[in-house]
């Protein structure tokens, strides 16, 4: 279904690099992964340039994550919100992401289910916006080009093997990429129980 809806954008969307960016970007904020994934596949199809896919992107995961960080933000001046966490706490809370914020942002990201909450309280513990957005930028570079470079050999794969079926198998590795990434994360939570 999700696959379908952006397969549909950037058809669309046709040959206009502004609305295929547009397109890309617009799925990023449905399910980054998936838009990655196809994306990946459009590209390898001929029905996309690389540039464009990529630069959509990155710049729809980024904005992404600065989205999430505003909303922490945000949520530290709801005061029944801002109560749960008390202030002493939330200094302790910023001085230790302060000295680590690329490390926590760069683990939150290959970490599936850890953005999220990692993100909104770098947002809610206003920990430095500029380190924040140059580590979402390079955590970012690394997962999504990481992705995007198997799943255009994924691509390959099932356009070779596959012929008109290559979407379904595309749907079947989304769906492999977001059970196995929801599996390691499980799996680490329980280790570190």
């Amino acid at each position: 279904m999700l696959a379908s809806s952006i397969t549909s954008l950037l058809a669309l969307a046709g040959s206009s690099v502004l609305f295929q960016g547009g397109a890309i970007i617009l799925g990023t904020f449905i399910l980054e992964d998936a838009a990655t994934v196809i994306a990946a596949m459009q590209v390898e199809d001929a029905g996309l340039s690389i540039r464009v896919a990529l630069i959509s992107l990155y710049a729809g995961i980024v904005l992404g994550d600065l989205g999430l960080y505003g909303l922490g933000r945000l949520s530290a001046h709801v005061g029944w919100i801002a109560r749960q966490l008390p202030p002493h706490r939330q200094e302790a809370i910023k001085a230790w992401i302060s000295g680590r914020i690329f490390k926590v942002v760069l683990v939150s990201r290959f970490l599936p289910g850890m953005r999220l909450p990692t993100y909104t309280t770098c947002g809610f513990v206003a920990a430095d916006l500029s380190q924040f957005t140059v580590a979402a930028i390079l955590a970012t570079a690394c997962w999504t080009s990481l992705l995007f470079t198997v799943s255009m050999r994924v691509g390959q794969v099932l356009m070779d093997h596959m012929g008109v079926w290559r979407w379904a198998g595309a749907a079947g590795f989304v769906v492999f990429v977001i059970v196995a990434g929801r599996a390691a994360a499980a799996g680490l939570q329980a280790a570190r129980r």
